[in-house]
């Protein structure tokens, strides 16, 4: 689950990108945060432990651009973001956003040279799925964003690689959570995960 999981964060990173997409479309909406997080990580003033703070701020606010976080937390919490209050919404939508930030934001540090392509694109609604594949030395894995309109934009809320959904894999770990120690444990959790980075 882990390599897995660090597959998708490389998707934001390398980009040998080829795309037919309409203009302003979900294909077209990801090109800006490709190539920011190319020049950040490229950019030889933002490397070393040094940088860290000034790096990962950088790539969390191009990240933002094309990430729905509010829309992942939802779907994350199921149910349960029907019962809480707008103020805990915010506040979680934090928490989990830090906790990507924590979990895979190191590896986006360590590329080298692989690349994507982008494939295919499917619209239905205000819905889409684009679908890519990150080539590794002649491997191809397919991965599929996916989106949802926000506005007059696309933004992504969900990754699916080889049928394994990020948003479907935090709503297992945070089910029984949610059962045994309601919203407020859940976020106890949260804070002490956060925390220990």
């Amino acid at each position: 689950m882990r390599n897995i999981l660090y597959v998708f964060m490389l998707l934001f990173v390398f980009s040998s990108v080829q795309a037919d997409a309409a203009e302003n479309g979900p294909t077209d909406a990801l090109r800006p945060v490709l190539n920011g997080l190319m020049e950040i990580l490229a950019d030889e003033s933002l490397k070393g432990e040094k940088h860290l703070v000034q790096r990962r701020t950088e790539i969390m606010t191009t990240i933002e651009i094309g990430f729905n976080f509010r829309e992942m937390s939802k779907r994350v919490l199921g149910k349960a973001w029907r019962t809480i209050d707008e103020q805990q919404k915010d506040y979680f939508t934090e928490q989990m956003t830090k906790l990507l930030e924590n979990v895979y934001v190191g590896k986006l540090e360590r590329y080298s040279d692989q690349s994507v392509e982008f494939v295919a694109e499917k619209i239905k609604g205000n819905r889409a799925q684009v679908t890519t594949f990150l080539v590794d030395q002649g491997i191809k894995l397919p991965v599929h964003y996916i989106m949802k309109e926000a506005g007059d934009r696309w933004m992504v809320y969900d990754i699916n690689i080889e049928g394994v959904s990020l948003v479907r894999n935090y709503q297992q770990q945070f089910k029984s959570i949610l059962r045994k120690e309601k919203f407020e444990g859940l976020i106890k959790v949260l804070e002490k995960k956060n925390k220990s980075f």
